[in-house]
């Protein structure tokens, strides 16, 4: 099967660097789904766990925002931050998630404080999502 090469990078360090098979991303429209031979794009991402299979088997990164570049035999993916299965601190992830969830349910919120608790709601389920697949 043909490959392409997949870099995920954050402003910290290469956190994949590695030939895959295929990529499955979140875009602001949609799932998009990444073979080799794919036209060349640029497209923001939402946050969203992102899909890896090589070798017959799927690996899950949560991605945390940023884009996604295809160009050629090549795909960066250039995020806010990211973070493998085994980074992800599964107790403070489901902790993180109740916090966001109370203060979203808080009848008096301003327009910042309840985009902010969105978005660390968004993070947390994702990162819970990355823990719990990478267990399956």
């Amino acid at each position: 099967m043909s490959t392409f090469l997949l870099e995920i990078v954050t402003p910290e360090h290469v956190v994949f660097s590695r030939e895959v098979e295929s990529l499955t991303v979140r875009g602001l429209e949609g799932e998009l789904g990444i073979l080799p031979g794919h036209i060349p794009f640029v497209t923001p991402l939402q946050v969203a766990p992102l899909v890896i299979r090589s070798g017959g088997k799927t690996q899950t990164i949560a991605v945390h925002g940023g884009f996604v570049e295809v160009q050629g035999d090549k795909a960066i993916v250039l995020a806010e931050s990211a973070e493998l299965p085994e980074e992800i601190d599964l107790e403070r992830a489901i902790a993180a998630r109740e916090r966001a969830e109370r203060r979203l349910s808080a009848s008096e919120q301003d327009r910042i404080d309840h985009r902010r608790a969105e978005l660390a709601l968004q993070k947390a389920i994702t990162r819970i999502n990355v823990s719990s697949r990478s267990k399956e």
